[in-house]
Parts: structure tokens; sequence; C-alpha cells
């Protein structure tokens, strides 16, 4: 058997269609977008298949979105008896990647990413903070950068560490943009400005984190039937409690993707299957290490081809 690991995207993923394959073609995703929907109070099937995309966009809508897509289209592969040894979740997709492993459930995974999303929009106004990629510059270097502009009560730090190539940085609005000039000047080949509403992953989510862990303190985990590699650690938890304690830590922590992804090729990984919606995980993948196979569920069409290729 190729040894395999799960991957489930995080927030910039999503799409106006996401999911609308499954949900017509099988009634158990249907069933899923159904409960979804009483879990919300509200048609996000709706806002997942037609937008508009300002709709979709909101963080609050955005997050269980990509859950529910990743959770039903997980479903469907599961169908197929392709197994997995372990699974991460880029900042958001670690919700997904418990509900893979069985440490929540997919009802209680969706109202506390919706409950997330609005934590992390209330904790900085918009317009107040901002993220940015900056590609080519060196983690050291960036970091000397943040740390020359947070002075005053300014805050900019190291928020996705994602590739050798690729990490983005969060914090107040004029400092990030501060960062952002000062990395093109001092050799990074790219460096932009990100389209989001608030500064994930740093310490402008507090306010966040302490809302977010009074919901998960009144939510059952239980102990993993594979393990998840932690964005905070870029470790493998198997306990319901540190599944819980790590969602807690992730929300002012930077996601360590590069750390991960060189876990799970330490451990063997011989192929990634990045499931839901976009090729954002397996595309780092694909850079980061040739020799790992990369494969995408999303729907119908992505769900055969994948299948086929793991079982040929």
């Amino acid at each position: 058997m190729v040894k395999t690991a799960f991957l489930f995207p995080g927030q910039g993923s999503q799409f106006v269609g996401m999911g609308k394959d499954f949900y017509d073609s099988d009634d158990t995703c249907r069933a899923m977008f159904d409960e979804a929907c009483e879990v919300l109070g509200h048609d996000i099937a709706d806002i997942c298949f037609n937008g508009p995309e300002e709709v979709l966009k909101l963080t609050e809508n955005t997050q269980p979105a990509l859950l529910i897509h990743s959770s039903i289209a997980l479903k469907r592969l599961k169908e197929h008896d392709i197994d997995f040894v372990m699974t991460a979740g880029h900042s958001l997709g670690e919700f997904s990647a418990l509900v893979a492993a069985g440490a929540l459930k997919f009802r209680d995974a969706v109202h506390l990413v919706r409950q997330r999303g609005r934590f992390m929009q209330e904790a900085v106004p918009v317009g107040v903070g901002g993220m940015a990629a900056i590609i080519g510059l060196p983690l050291e270097k960036i970091q000397e950068l943040c740390n020359d502009v947070s002075t005053n009560g300014k805050v900019v730090q190291p928020a996705n560490l994602n590739s050798p190539e690729q990490i983005v940085i969060a914090g107040h609005k004029e400092s990030v943009e501060s960062v952002s000039e000062s990395a093109k000047q001092a050799g990074a080949k790219k460096s932009v400005l990100l389209p989001v509403s608030a500064p994930f992953h740093c310490s402008l989510m507090k306010p966040a984190e302490v809302k977010l862990q009074g919901e998960l303190e009144q939510t059952e985990f239980q102990d993993l039937k594979v393990p998840v590699i932690s964005n905070v650690e870029a470790k493998p938890i198997s306990k319901g409690n540190d599944a819980r304690q790590a969602l807690v830590r992730q929300v002012c922590s930077p996601v360590r993707w590069l750390d991960t992804m060189q876990y799970m090729v330490d451990q063997g990984i011989q192929a990634v299957v990045e499931i839901g919606s976009g090729k954002v995980l397996s595309g780092l993948m694909r850079r980061f290490d040739k020799s790992v196979d990369c494969y995408q569920v999303g729907d119908q069409e992505s769900l055969e081809k994948t299948v086929a290729a793991l079982k040929g």
C-alpha cells in the first residue's frame, strides 16, 4: 500500500460552486450540507454554490464552507477504501483534519469554525490589520525586519511558514506594508499584500483565542484514530485534549507548514491527497519534494482520477 497522508486546505482556497458536484450526485453529501445548514441557521449550501463571492469571502462563511467541502470530499474518498496513515490541515484545515481523524464530530466542527471566523473578525476591525506574502527571503531576515518595525504598540509577525520560498506576515496594516516594502529592498523576489479581512496567526488575535477556548472547552474531543500533525509544533497529536489545546494555541501562533511537510517526508510518506477546495497544499508539497506523489479531491472527476492512481 502507498503510504499516504491527507491534507486539508485553509482560508483562501474557497470558490463559488464548491461542493456542488458532490451535492448533486450523492444523497449522503446532500444530507451533510443539510446538517450544516441546520447547525449554522442559514443556507450555507446556497452561498457555496451561488455566492456571491463577496458573501462567501466573509470569514464566518468561508470557514464553515471549506470545512464542509473537505468533510464531504473525505467521505466520498473513504468510500473507495483509500487509507491514510497521518493527516494535517493548514490553519482552519486543522479542524477538517481532526474530523478525518475521528477527534471531532462533523456538526461540532461546523459550529466551532463558524464561531472561530466570527471571533477572528471581531478581534481586529476591518482595515486595521493586514497580511502579506513574501517570496524568496529567509525567515531569519523576515523576522529581523518584523522586529525593526514592531515598536510603539505596532505588531507585525511571521504568520504562515509555508515553504522555504514563501512566508506570510501578519499584523497592523501599516506595519505589514512597511515590512513588505523593506523585504523587496532586502532582495525578496516578490512581496504581495493579501486580500484578507483580518491579520490571522499573530498576537492581535488574542481576543479570538480567548473566546474560542471557551467554545472548545464545551466541545467533546475523542482520542485520534490517525495522528494529526499540528500547526503549532509540526508534531503528531494523538490525544483528544492535546488536539483541543493545539486549536487554542494555533490562533495566535504561526502555521509551521514547512516543518509539517518535512515531518511527513521524514516519516516516509509517498503520496499526499489534498481534500476539498483548491490545490495550494499539494502544490507546496510538489515543489518541496518531487518524490512525493500529489493528488487532489474536490469533485467527482478529481475523485475518480485520484482513486485510479492510488489503486493503480
